[in-house]
């Protein structure tokens, strides 16, 4: 189950990948996965690994223009797991939602301002987003 009241563990891919953020990042993060089991799928990439994903269509930034593009990153990518498989389910999007809000939550109590790619305005109606990164979560500026 993806939520429960026993203790996730991060695997070394995503240990490895979250070392790679800022600490708030790293704090939090590490807060989330005592309740709720994720894998860390993206921290720091390169400026020709970014332009690769906006070639693919993944985001709509370029090289040198991301928070993921910055040193320590400010920008991660952490998915849910599902439920009922032992991996990411890219289709259940309800999952991502869920998750998205325990994350906002948690950042709020402990006091670090971030924003989600599932609501680049900040407003939360999802309907609106014209580019959704439901993994996607930043810290403000």
């Amino acid at each position: 189950m993806f939520w429960n009241k026993s203790k996730f563990k991060f695997s070394r891919k995503s240990i490895k990948e979250l070392e790679t953020c800022h600490p708030d990042l790293q704090r939090l993060f590490k807060e989330v996965i005592k309740q709720f089991d994720c894998s860390v799928i993206g921290g720091h990439r390169s400026n020709d690994q970014q332009n690769e994903f906006f070639k693919k269509g993944y985001t709509k930034l370029r090289g040198g223009q991301s928070k993921h593009n910055l040193k320590p990153s400010r920008a991660v990518d952490v998915c849910p797991y599902h439920e009922k498989k032992p991996n990411i389910d890219w289709e259940c999007l309800g999952n991502f939602y869920v998750f998205a809000g325990y994350v906002l939550g948690v950042a709020d109590q402990m006091d670090i301002k971030i924003r989600w790619g599932g609501s680049w305005n900040g407003s939360y109606d999802v309907r609106i987003n014209k580019f959704n990164d439901l993994p996607h979560f930043q810290l403000e500026d």
